[in-house]
């Protein structure tokens, strides 16, 4: 996986630990539990007990590894370029560190971290270079320069088990329970991410309220009225935009949330499939907004879970196509094309009207039925293939394979080619 990117046009996975609160200069203490919105897998770092934690969130909570480790040789939270600090907040695993390094200081694995992130840098933290890593000599408490490190033998005994876009919990005391915990916060923000890709998909103005223009804008890098202007001329130009989000998970942090997700993006002219993250902080109105984002990259097989989830919407559609045109309802049957269709030799919606309105004079339908569906990816939409079996109240009998292509309209679809060959 790339390493992480800050976003210029939006980003962001996320768990919820139950409780978290900031304790002023003597750092941020916080209690983690098996929340519904919470990641599957973490760490979670315990600064005051030099103590690395790997959790899985099934149910319950559990510990999968507990290994010793040693934090930075300052106490406290980090803000500034070599300090000594480790810093306190919710960050995520990037890459491996390359090349050979220092086997006494760093042992021979390491990873890096997001640090600062956007949070960070809006308080005005800086530095670089904060790792999770081996240690060759005595693991000693409090003995880094700000980074995490285990014994060379703990961390090659996690080969395999740091995968970019782990979440890290770094506290000054982390504390943590078995039982499922409820937090309404991140509850509302998981339900938050899906408002937002809805509003984002019908263009509603109400779309940009979800962000904290002057922060977004610092953490971004971009003037926010740039961002919106670039949005509004997308709104304008597409016909349609599909957004999926997915796989939303919530994590509390000091004094922000992070949510992460998978999110599928659809016009006629772009297809992106991205892993977000959103760092959200609560406003004086109390609402959350977002104040900066980050992304990664998606699971490949977000494509196929977008035909998923759209494969109900193409059934639903279906039956009321066929239900419509069996009754001889002309005007519930038209309501199913766009009006640019065409249908063999008629080329517009009305030309397709006229031809089934005087057809069905002498020729009803009598039984309509649609076998072997599969839907596919389609510039325009989606293509919807099946086998098509019809008669008609003269005796007439056929049956073939037919194809739609079929355009998003509002919450629905509509036909905007129809191919027909007889068996």
């Amino acid at each position: 996986m790339k390493t992480v990117r800050t976003i210029l046009l939006l980003a962001s996975l996320a768990l919820a630990p139950a409780s978290a609160l900031a304790a002023g200069n003597g750092g941020w203490e916080t209690h983690v539990s098996s929340q519904p919105t919470g990641p599957e897998l973490f760490l979670g770092i315990d600064k005051d007990s030099q103590t690395f934690f790997m959790f899985s969130r099934k149910s319950p909570l559990e510990v999968l590894r507990k290994f010793a480790c040693t934090t930075g040789q300052a106490q406290g939270d980090k803000t500034r370029e070599g300090d000594m600090r480790t810093p306190e907040g919710v960050y995520f695993v990037e890459d491996k560190v390359p090349g050979k390094l220092d086997y006494a200081l760093y042992g021979d694995r390491a990873v890096s971290l997001n640090f600062p992130n956007p949070v960070d840098r809006l308080k005005g933290k800086t530095g670089h270079g904060i790792w999770i890593h081996g240690r060759g000599k005595q693991l000693v408490s409090q003995d880094t320069r700000g980074c995490v490190a285990l014994t060379a033998q703990d961390i090659k005994s996690l080969d395999g088990q740091l995968p970019s876009g782990t979440p890290v919990i770094i506290a000054k005391k982390l504390s943590w329970s078995k039982e499922q915990g409820n937090d309404p916060t991140a509850q509302q923000l998981a339900e938050r991410v899906r408002q937002w890709a809805s509003d984002w998909q019908n263009k509603r103005e109400r779309f940009f309220d979800y962000f904290q223009p002057e922060k977004f804008s610092q953490t971004e890098g971009v003037p926010f009225s740039q961002f919106k202007s670039h949005k509004q001329g997308i709104f304008s130009r597409q016909p349609w935009i599909h957004v999926m989000v997915d796989n939303i998970r919530v994590i509390q942090g000091p004094d922000y949330f992070v949510t992460t997700f998978e999110q599928y993006y659809r016009t006629q002219d772009l297809i992106s499939a991205v892993g977000k993250r959103f760092y959200w902080q609560k406003e004086k109105d109390g609402a959350w907004r977002i104040v900066g984002g980050e992304y990664t990259d998606a699971s490949p097989t977000l494509e196929t879970r977008y035909l998923t989830s759209k494969r109900a919407e193409v059934d639903k559609m279906l039956k009321g196509w066929m239900e419509s045109w069996l009754a001889a309802d002309i005007d519930k049957y038209m309501a199913f094309y766009a009006d640019d269709a065409t249908n063999g030799k008629q080329t517009s919606s009305k030309a397709i009207r006229d031809y089934k309105k005087a057809l069905w004079v002498s020729k009803t339908p009598v039984r309509i039925a649609a076998d072997k569906v599969e839907v596919s990816m389609h510039q325009k939409g989606l293509k919807v293939s099946f086998q098509q079996s019809y008669e008609d109240s003269s005796g007439l009998s056929d049956k073939g394979p037919k194809t739609l292509i079929i355009t998003p309209k509002g919450d629905g679809w509509v036909i905007v080619s129809e191919i027909w060959g007889k068996g």
